[in-house]
C-alpha cells in the first residue's frame, strides 16, 4: 500500500480546545494526579501535545503503573483485593488483576447512592414521537434490584445466559444490569434481526432467560414481532423462562412473565461478588461469513476499559447528557451503558436515525440537551449530502462534542461538522471494534483535531502500524497491531475450547501480537489514519490501496449515494476491480458520469485507485449493524455460491446480494463464449 504522501507544511488543525477547556479535563487532572501518586510524568500546560504523548508512552510502557492509577482516580471497588495488576501479559491468554471481586453493575448504579443526586436522571429515553420519559437514579436502581431478586427466583446463577430482543430502551438497560448484578451473562440482538440472524447468536450460547419484546417503531411504523419471538422460543430449547416487554401494548402470550410484575417490587440492591474475569456479556461479529464469533468480555475487563474511555476520553462527568445512535445489536449499545459507570445520564432513542427526516438525530440532541454527541460516519456523510442544517435549524449549544464511528469519516465530513453544526465543537472520530468494546483510537479531549485524522492512540492501548515484515512504520500505511494486551480484549470465544478460532482471528499473522485487520497510518505529529479494513485489501502491481479512501472521493459526488469497491485476484492471474455505485434519485450513469468519477480518483488519489468498470447496482448490501459487505462480495465474484460467500442471517438485504452472483454468473458466461 502507499505511503501517506509527504506534507511540504504542517496542517493546520480544524479546532483545538483553549487553555481553559484543557485544564478542567479529567484527562488533565488524571496526569496531575497521577504524576503524584504514581510517579507518572508531569504534564505542561504549555505543550498539550508532549502532556499527551508521555502520559500514553508511560502507560504503556509501566502497564500495572497505569491501570492502577485508573482503577483508584474513577474509585473502583475491589471486595476482595487482587493480588497484582497483570500476572501474565501474553496474548492471548492475558491474566488481570487476579485474585480481585467486584460487581460490574454495582459500579454502573453508584450514584443513586449519592442523596443529591438520586432523584437526578440516569436515563432519558424517547422514541420517534419524541416524548421523552426520565428514569432516575433512584428508580433505575429499584427496577434493577427487583428484576435481580427474580432472576435468581428464576434459577439463574452466575455463568448462565440471559437473552434479549429488544431495542434501545430503558428495559434493556434494566435487564442487563440485573443480569450483571446476579453475575449472569448478558447476549442481546436488536428486534430488526430476523429469527434465523438472532438464533444464529443465541443457539451459540444456551440462554436460560429470553426478553423479548412484541414488537418496535420504526420509520413511523409498527412492527410487531410475535411470530419472530414464537419462534425464538421453539429453537431456543435451553430458555426456561421468556419475559414479555410489551413495547406495543400486546397481552403477555401464555407461559410468558410479565415485565412490569418483574421491575416492581421493592427489593434491596444485591450484587455478586464476581472474579474480575468472570463473563459480562457476549458480543458477536458480522458474521458475513459463516456463524458469527461469540466475543466473551469480562466483567472486571470492560469496566476499567469503559471507566478509562468514559472519563479520561470523552471527558463525560455528571453533568452530561451522552446519546449515541444504536441499537442493542452493535457494540455502541453497550457502550452507551457506560456512561452510567461515570454518572452521566444517557439518552436511548428507539427509532430511525433518518425519521421524519434525515436531521431526526440532531432533533434528539437537542429536545434532550445532549452534551456529547455519538453517530455513525455514514450519518454524517448522509446530512452532508442532503443538504441538513443542524447548527442552523436546532439549538445545539449544549453539544460540546460529535464522535463518530462505524466507518472512517472522510476529511469532507470533518469539514460539514465544523461548518454545519458548530466552529466550536470538539470532533472526536473514533476507531475501535466490536473485538474489544472500545477504541484503540480516538478522542482526547486536550488535543487539536486534524481534518480526516483521529487525534491519537487511547491510555494503555500500545497502538502500532506494521508492514508486512512485521516492522513499525511512521507516515507510511500498515496493518494496525496491538502489541500489548487491553482488559477488555476477549477472554475467549463462546465453544472454542482450545482457542484456535479466537488465534485464528487475530494472532495468525503476528503470533502474540493483536492484529485487528484495518490499515492504518500513525502520523509522525502523533494522529491516526484510519484506511479501511485490510481483509479486503485492493492490491493492484503490489501497491495496497484501502477502500475507505476510494469511497471518500466518490461519494462526495451528488450522484453517487453510496459505492462499493471489490478487488478480485482471477485465474488467469489478472486482477479486475470494479466500482459499484448506486446513484442518486436524479443521477444516470452515462460516460460523463463514469469519466468524472475517473477523473476524480484519478485526480485524489492516483490512476492505480481508477476502477476497471463503474457498474450501477440497485443498492450496496450492508452486515446487520449498517457496515459495508466487501469479502462475501468478492467471493461472490469469484464464483463461490450465494449459500457458500455469505451466511443469510447477517446480511440486511439477501437479495442484493443474488444481484452480485447474477453479475458474476453472466461475466463467467461471456468469459467462455456461451452466454446468450
Amino acid at each position: 500500500m502507499s505511503s501517506a504522501p509527504p506534507s511540504s507544511q504542517a496542517p493546520q488543525p480544524l479546532w483545538s480546545p483553549d487553555p481553559d477547556r484543557i485544564a478542567r479535563t479529567q484527562l488533565t487532572r488524571f496526569q496531575t494526579w497521577a504524576a503524584d501518586a504514581h510517579a507518572a510524568p508531569a504534564g505542561d500546560p504549555a505543550d498539550p501535545l508532549a502532556s499527551y504523548r508521555s502520559l500514553h508512552s508511560w502507560s504503556v510502557r509501566e502497564p500495572e503503573a497505569f491501570w492502577t492509577a485508573v482503577t483508584e482516580w474513577t474509585g473502583v471497588r475491589f471486595s476482595t483485593p487482587y493480588e497484582r495488576v497483570l500476572a501474565d501479559a501474553s496474548m492471548p491468554g492475558a491474566q488481570w488483576f487476579p485474585g480481585a471481586t467486584l460487581n460490574y453493575a454495582e459500579h454502573a448504579l453508584r450514584t443513586a447512592d449519592d442523596p443529591a443526586r438520586a432523584d437526578g436522571p440516569a436515563l432519558l429515553s424517547l422514541d420517534e414521537r419524541h416524548e421523552i420519559h426520565e428514569t432516575s437514579w433512584r428508580e433505575l436502581r429499584r427496577q434493577v434490584a427487583s428484576l435481580a431478586a427474580h432472576l435468581r427466583e428464576l434459577g439463574v446463577t452466575p455463568g448462565d445466559r440471559v437473552s434479549a430482543y429488544v431495542p434501545n430502551v430503558p428495559q434493556a438497560v434494566v435487564a442487563l444490569l440485573a443480569t450483571a448484578a446476579v453475575g449472569g451473562v448478558w447476549t442481546s440482538c436488536a428486534p430488526d434481526f430476523g429469527a434465523r440472524g438472532v438464533l444464529d447468536r443465541f443457539q451459540q450460547v444456551e440462554p436460560v432467560v429470553l426478553f423479548a419484546v412484541d414488537g418496535y417503531r420504526y420509520g413511523g411504523k409498527e412492527h410487531h414481532r410475535s411470530d419472530v419471538v414464537a419462534e425464538l422460543r421453539r429453537e431456543l430449547p435451553t430458555v426456561r423462562s421468556v419475559v414479555h416487554i410489551p413495547l406495543l401494548g400486546t397481552a403477555a402470550p401464555d407461559g410468558t412473565l410479565d415485565w412490569d410484575e418483574l421491575v416492581s417490587g421493592d427489593a434491596e440492591p444485591s450484587y455478586e461478588q464476581v472474579p474480575f474475569d468472570h463473563p459480562l456479556w457476549v458480543l458477536y461479529s458480522s458474521g458475513t461469513t459463516g456463524l458469527p464469533k461469540a466475543i466473551v468480555q469480562s466483567q472486571g475487563g470492560i469496566l476499567v476499559e469503559h471507566l478509562k474511555q468514559v472519563s479520561l476520553h470523552l471527558d463525560l462527568g455528571p453533568e452530561d447528557r451522552f446519546f449515541w445512535y444504536t441499537s442493542t445489536g452493535w457494540m455502541m449499545w453497550n457502550f452507551l451503558v457506560a456512561g452510567l459507570l461515570g454518572g452521566t445520564t444517557i439518552v436511548l432513542y428507539d427509532g430511525s436515525p433518518g425519521f421524519p427526516d434525515t436531521g431526526a438525530q440532531w432533533s434528539v440532541a437537542e429536545r434532550t440537551g445532549t452534551t456529547v454527541f455519538g453517530t455513525s460516519a455514514a450519518y454524517v456523510m448522509a446530512c452532508r449530502k442532503a443538504g441538513v442544517e443542524p447548527g442552523r435549524d436546532h439549538d445545539l449549544s449544549a453539544v460540546r462534542c460529535v464522535a463518530t464511528t462505524g466507518s472512517p469519516l472522510p476529511p469532507d465530513g470533518f469539514r460539514w461538522v465544523h461548518d454545519h453544526v458548530k466552529a466550536d465543537l470538539w470532533l472526536a472520530s473514533v476507531s475501535g471494534g466490536t473485538d474489544v468494546c472500545s477504541c484503540f483510537a480516538g478522542g482526547i479531549p486536550t488535543l487539536p483535531v486534524y481534518i480526516g485524522e483521529l487525534q491519537g492512540p487511547c491510555l494503555g492501548t500500545d497502538l502500532q502500524a506494521w508492514d508486512a515484515g512485521g516492522k513499525p512504520v511512521v507516515d507510511e500505511v500498515g496493518e494496525l497491531v496491538v502489541t500489548a494486551p487491553l482488559p477488555s480484549m476477549p477472554i475467549r470465544f463462546w465453544n472454542d475450547p482450545d482457542g484456535v478460532r479466537y488465534r485464528e482471528s487475530y494472532f495468525e499473522m503476528f503470533p502474540g501480537v493483536w492484529r485487528h485487520g484495518d490499515w492504518i497510518t500513525l502520523t509522525s505529529r502523533g494522529t491516526v489514519i484510519i484506511h479501511g479494513r485490510s481483509d479486503s485489501t485492493l492490491n493492484r502491481q503490489g501497491v495496497r490501496m484501502g477502500s475507505a479512501d476510494i469511497y471518500e472521493v466518490v461519494e462526495r459526488l451528488p450522484e453517487i449515494r453510496e459505492s462499493l469497491v471489490i478487488g478480485v485476484e482471477q485465474p488467469d492471474g489478472g486482477y479486475w476491480m470494479p466500482l459499484f455505485v448506486r446513484l442518486a434519485d436524479d443521477a444516470t450513469l452515462d460516460d460523463a458520469l463514469r469519466d468524472k468519477v475517473k477523473a476524480a480518483i484519478k485526480a485524489e488519489l492516483s490512476p492505480r485507485h481508477v476502477p476497471d468498470e463503474i457498474i450501477e447496482v440497485p443498492g450496496v448490501p450492508h452486515t446487520l449493524t449498517g457496515k459495508r459487505i466487501e469479502v462475501p462480495v468478492k467471493r461472490l465474484l469469484q464464483g463461490t455460491p450465494l449459500d457458500k460467500a455469505v451466511n443469510p442471517g447477517s446480511v440486511d438485504d439477501i437479495g442484493l446480494l443474488r444481484f452480485y452472483e447474477e453479475l458474476a454468473t453472466r461475466r463467467t458466461l461471456r468469459g467462455s463464449g456461451t452466454e446468450g
